[in-house]
């Protein structure tokens, strides 16, 4: 029986080596990133992206948690808007803030999860003319924290943001092209 214990506990030993050592081997930094054409010009878009009350059009975090709360700042559109949520697990609590919006090419903002877990992020919408439509790009990238790592070997962020990502270009597509 002892010997029994001894092998299992070598096995859960060495597992959990494993998972450290591939946490360890991940980036300190990751970024996600979906790109779409909408046939639309950029000042059509742009005031869907910039303003976070028109975030109900097309985010598809808003449609997550319908019980969720929101708080909006004073300003609501360009750079210094502010917005904030709670939410379920489905959507988890933060915040953002609007750091930068040059009309109408780029919006950068910072996301700061308080739940589930904390992270601080920074998240860039690109808006770029390319014939009759716009090619937009929603991206996200953040440093990565050891701990974060860990859950990296279970979990791809790429897949599991991504997702989303492209459900809100997909919806923003439909919202800018009406």
């Amino acid at each position: 029986m002892r010997r029994i214990f001894t092998v299992v506990g070598g096995v859960v030993v060495a597992g959990i080596a494993v998972v450290l050592v591939l946490a360890a081997m991940k980036p300190d930094t990751f970024r996600v990133q979906r790109t779409a054409a909408i046939k639309a010009p950029p000042e059509k878009i742009f005031p869907l992206i910039q303003d976070f009350k028109a975030w109900t059009a097309w985010s598809p975090y808003e449609n997550k948690d319908p019980a969720m709360k929101r708080t909006f700042g004073a300003i609501t559109a360009g750079k210094g808007a502010t917005y904030a949520w709670e939410g379920d697990s489905n959507v988890g609590a933060g915040n953002m803030e609007i750091t930068d919006a040059p009309s109408p090419s780029k919006v950068t903002l910072n996301l700061n999860m308080t739940k589930p877990i904390e992270a601080h992020n920074v998240v860039d919408f690109t808006l770029v003319p390319a014939g009759d439509a716009t090619t937009v790009t929603w991206a996200m990238r953040g440093e990565v924290p050891y701990f974060a790592k860990i859950i990296h070997v279970f979990l791809d962020m790429d897949r599991m943001v991504g997702k989303d990502f492209e459900a809100g270009l997909n919806n923003l597509k439909a919202a800018a092209e009406k």
